[in-house]
């Protein structure tokens, strides 16, 4: 089942061409706080998935292109990211990712993103305007977990997946003879995070770990690898993260990218395909504030 937020965060479930509105089997509290409604939904999915299930007899069908697609989830309580989890992209990085103990997600850990950074299918990845530094496309899968998680052995871990989406993490780049920023601000300006364009179930999803991962800018092929590639699996990132604090519904993992990260300027059009998963396309403009540093 897909499932997308759009609008003022209605919830529907995408089928071809058309979206189901789907919000009426929700809660009427969650209109006092609708940028949750998909947190509820996932955290309550066992009592909620026959009447989903059902989204052509009670759903109001709308053309999808009539909607404007949020970020599949608007507000997560955290967005984690895996660096440097793909072994060519390391290798296009150069010396810079390297660490005593290594230099692979599995050393690292992991790092979080501003969840305010999110944007949806149906908005724009803006740059701060009149910067003068680069700005990269890094194309990545990104796992919604489905229910509270801490401690979580790995051969248990996929239990606690919801489901997949895209995820596009814009990275400003660290500038030569410029003290480096931290990762998570280099990562975390308004709508660097695009998530859509919609929700894939897990059980849409035979394999996770076997995916085609693109994206273009103007159309010309950047990124194309595939899932099967990653260093630290979705298993094993769900152990890692829940072995330091607990995850909840609705919280979003994304996997790392793989080589072929490039710069994005404003006048690009950008696109993300994951296999099974679903593709979105949002322009790149430049932010209508100028930002009070020299980024």
């Amino acid at each position: 089942m897909k499932i997308a937020s759009f609008d003022d965060y209605r919830i529907g479930v995408v089928d071809g061409d058309t979206v189901h509105d789907m919000t009426s089997a929700l809660p009427e509290f969650l209109s006092q706080l609708p940028c949750q409604r998909v947190n509820w939904l996932v955290s309550h999915w066992a009592e909620l998935r026959p009447k989903f299930a059902d989204f052509r007899i009670s759903g109001w069908a709308l053309p999808l292109s009539s909607v404007k697609l949020l970020p599949a989830n608007p507000a997560p309580q955290h967005v984690f990211a895996a660096p440097a989890n793909y072994r060519k992209h390391i290798g296009e990085l150069g010396e810079r990712t390297v660490t005593k103990g290594g230099r692979s997600a599995r050393e690292q850990g992991f790092f979080l993103k501003a969840p305010g950074s999110l944007v949806g299918a149906g908005g724009s990845l803006l740059l701060p305007k009149g910067s003068q530094r680069r700005f990269d496309h890094e194309s990545e899968l990104a796992v919604i977990i489905g229910r509270r998680a801490r401690n979580v052995p790995r051969a248990q871990a996929m239990e606690y997946v919801f489901g997949y989406s895209c995820l596009i993490d814009a990275t400003l780049r660290i500038e030569k003879g410029v003290a480096e920023e931290e990762r998570s601000m280099r990562k975390s300006f308004e709508t660097f995070t695009p998530l859509g364009p919609w929700i894939v179930t897990a059980d849409e999803v035979a394999d996770p770990g076997s995916l085609k991962n693109q994206l273009w800018v103007n159309g010309e092929l950047k990124q194309d690898a595939n899932t099967s590639e990653m260093i630290v699996g979705i298993a094993e990132l769900i152990e890692l993260v829940s072995s330091v604090l607990t995850l909840e519904p609705g919280d979003v993992i994304a996997t790392g990218t793989p080589e072929g990260v490039g710069p994005l300027v404003a006048g690009d059009e950008v696109r993300i395909e994951i296999e099974r998963v679903g593709g979105m396309t949002l322009p790149v403009r430049e932010c209508e504030q100028r930002a009070p540093r020299p980024y």
